[in-house]
C-alpha cells in the first residue's frame, strides 16, 4: 500500500503575545484575534514602520491573507523581508514560504530554503519541517535522506505531527537511518494521537501486517477508520477490504460498498476496481453490469490492469456494454501487457473468435489507447 509524504507547511504564522511588547502591539494583537482588523492595522502599522519587528511579521500575514486589506502578496513580502533581516524566525519561515510557492516573488526554491534554514536554526518547528522535506525531496539542494531525518527530528521532538509522521516514514522504510519498524510505529503513533490522517492510515498499515506490532487486524480497523473518517481514501479502500473480508470487522458487504465508494469517488483506482466486482456480482448491492462497466473503465484510465482485464471480459460476454470482441481483445491485450495471466488466456480466448484481420484491427485500438493513457478508448 503506499505510504504518503506530507506537502509542505503553508500555513502562515501569527505571533503570539509577548509580554515584552509595548502595549499597542498588544492591543492590536487582541483585536485581530476578535476580527477587529482595522485596529489591529492601525496599531501595528505604526510599530512596523518604526522597524519593530513583530509588527512587521504580523502586517505581513494580514497582507498575505487579505485580513482588513486587500490581498497584496507583494506588500506581505516586503513586511516580511524587513523582520526577517531583523532575525526574526517567524518573518523567516514566512519568506521561505513565499519563495516556495513563488507568492509576491519568483518561485525561487534556494532562497527558499535559505531562509527556512535561518528560522529552523532559531528552533522554529514549522521551518525545520519544511527544511526536512526539501531535502527530502531535493527540492533547492542535493537530495540528502538524512538532512532530512535530521530536520525532521528535530521537528518532531518539539511536537510537530508533519514531521512526526514523516519520520516515522523514514524509519520504516530506511531512508536515511537504519530500518526500523519499531521506531516507525512510535512516530507514527504520536502524530495519529494527535488526530494527523497520515500517520493514523500508516499506523492501521503497521498493525494489519504486523510490522513493528504484533499483527492485529482489530487494531488495524480503529486506526483506518479514523484516518478514513478525515477522508483519506487510501484508509477508506483499505477499510472497504477489511469489511468485505472479515479481518477485524464482522464481514458486511455493505460496509464495505460504503468506504469503497468514498474513495472511489475520490478517484482511487483499487477501490474503483473493487466498486465494479461488487456490482457485478451483486455483493452488497443488486447485480447491475452497467454499473460495474463504469467503476471498471474508470479504474482502467488510470492504469489499474486487474480492471482493464475485467472490462475486456464484460465486452467479451457483452455484460454492460454490446458485445464487442475487438474491445475486449484491445483491453485484455493491455491488461496482459502488465503481466494480468487472467487477460492473457481469456485475450487468446477472444483471439480464437477472431479473423487475423480483426485481430490486427484490435491490436491498432490497443496502441493508440495507450497513447492516450487509456482515456477515451
Amino acid at each position: 500500500m503506499k505510504r504518503f509524504l506530507i506537502l509542505p507547511v503553508l500555513l502562515l504564522t501569527l505571533l503570539v503575545a509577548n509580554p515584552a511588547l509595548s502595549a499597542d502591539f498588544q492591543k492590536g494583537l487582541t483585536a485581530y484575534k476578535s476580527g477587529d482588523y482595522a485596529t489591529a492595522l492601525r496599531e501595528w502599522t505604526p510599530l512596523a514602520e518604526q522597524g519593530d519587528a513583530s509588527a512587521q511579521t504580523n502586517l505581513g500575514v494580514m497582507y498575505d491573507n487579505g485580513d482588513g486589506v486587500p490581498q497584496d502578496y507583494k506588500t506581505a513580502v516586503g513586511w516580511y523581508r524587513l523582520a526577517a533581516k531583523q532575525g526574526h524566525a517567524a518573518a523567516q519561515f514566512n519568506l521561505g514560504v513565499m519563495y516556495e510557492d513563488g507568492t509576491g516573488v519568483p518561485q525561487d526554491y534556494k532562497t527558499a530554503v535559505g531562509w527556512y534554514r535561518l528560522a529552523a536554526e532559531q528552533g522554529d518547528a514549522d521551518a525545520q519541517f519544511n527544511l526536512g522535506l526539501m531535502y527530502r525531496n531535493g527540492t533547492g539542494v542535493p537530495q540528502d535522506y538524512k538532512t532530512a531525518v535530521k530536520w525532521y527530528r528535530l521537528a518532531a521532538e518539539q511536537g510537530d505531527a508533519d514531521a512526526q509522521s514523516n519520520l516515522g516514514l523514514m524509519y520504516s522504510e530506511g531512508w536515511g537511518v537504519s530500518q526500523n519498524k519499531k521506531t516507525a510505529v512510535k512516530w507514527y503513533r504520536l502524530a495519529a494521537e494527535q488526530g494527523y490522517a497520515l500517520a493514523q492510515h500508516n499506523l492501521g498499515l503497521m498493525y494489519r501486517k504486523g510490522q513493528g506490532v504484533p499483527q492485529d487486524d482489530k487494531t488495524a480497523v480503529k486506526w483506518y477508520k479514523l484516518a478514513a473518517e478525515q477522508g483519506i481514501a487510501a484508509s477508506q479502500s483499505n477499510l472497504g477490504l477489511m469489511y468485505s473480508e472479515g479481518w477485524g470487522v464482522s464481514q458486511n458487504h455493505k460496509t464495505a460498498l460504503k468506504w469503497w465508494r468514498l474513495a472511489a469517488e475520490q478517484g482511487y483506482a483499487q477501490s474503483q476496481y473493487n466498486l465494479g466486482v461488487m456490482y457485478e456480482n451483486g455483493q452488497g448491492v443488486p447485480q447491475d453490469y452497467k454499473t460495474a462497466v463504469k467503476w471498471f473503465r474508470l479504474a482502467a484510465e488510470q492504469g489499474n490492469a486487474a480492471a482493464q482485464s475485467n472490462l475486456g471480459s464484460m465486452y467479451l460476454r457483452g455484460q454492460g456494454v454490446p458485445q464487442d470482441n475487438a474491445y475486449a481483445h484491445m483491453w485484455l491485450n493491455i491488461a496482459a501487457a502488465s503481466g494480468d495471466k487472467n487477460a492473457v488466456k481469456n485475450r487468446d480466448i477472444v483471439a480464437g473468435k477472431m479473423t487475423p484481420a480483426q485481430i490486427a484491427e484490435a491490436q491498432k485500438l490497443a496502441r493508440e489507447c495507450v497513447a492516450k493513457n487509456y482515456k477515451g478508448c
